[in-house]
């Protein structure tokens, strides 16, 4: 008798839910921040890459989530260090962070140290219509890459203030 054959449904995007992202870098007065909507099935690793264009890096950099005690990113490829961190490519926002007012932590940049608060605001249901992500609103522009993180955008900031 043969075996039967188990039918998986396809997820379709409308499946997910929208999440509504706030997306804060510390250490930063005024304040810099997005906000924006992403689907629910969009990866951590795509995430990252959306974030990179919302602050005009250039990915030249390691970068990590943390979720609920834990690590997201880019594991090393040859296993030489056994950091416990998840391969971020492999995981969706919905599988990490399933309901509104959660937060999560991005770090990019371990030697600038940029560190961000994603908070998601709300989920909402998706709207075949709308292509995602797309960004809502947000202040002031992104601090350009390798400046020394947090401190070193403050004293480049009073730098370029001085004539």
């Amino acid at each position: 008798m043969p075996a039967e054959k188990k039918i998986v449904k396809k997820k379709k995007k409308t499946d997910y839910p929208v999440y509504q992202l706030r997306i804060t870098l510390k250490g930063i007065r005024p304040l810099i921040w997005r906000r924006i909507q992403v689907a629910g099935d969009t990866s951590l690793r795509k995430l990252h890459n959306i974030i990179q264009i919302l602050m005009c890096w250039d990915d030249y950099h390691l970068h990590s989530f943390t979720v609920g005690g834990f690590l997201y990113g880019v594991p090393d490829p040859e296993g030489l260090w056994d950091t416990g961190e998840k391969d971020d490519r492999r995981f969706k926002l919905a599988d990490v962070v399933p309901a509104a007012n959660s937060r999560m932590r991005y770090v990019y940049d371990f030697g600038d140290n940029w560190d961000i608060d994603i908070l998601v605001e709300t989920l909402l249901p998706a709207d075949e219509d709308v292509k995602y992500p797309f960004c809502l609103a947000g202040k002031r522009a992104g601090p350009p890459e390798d400046c020394g993180g947090a401190w070193g955008y403050a004293d480049l900031l009073k730098i370029i203030q001085t004539p």
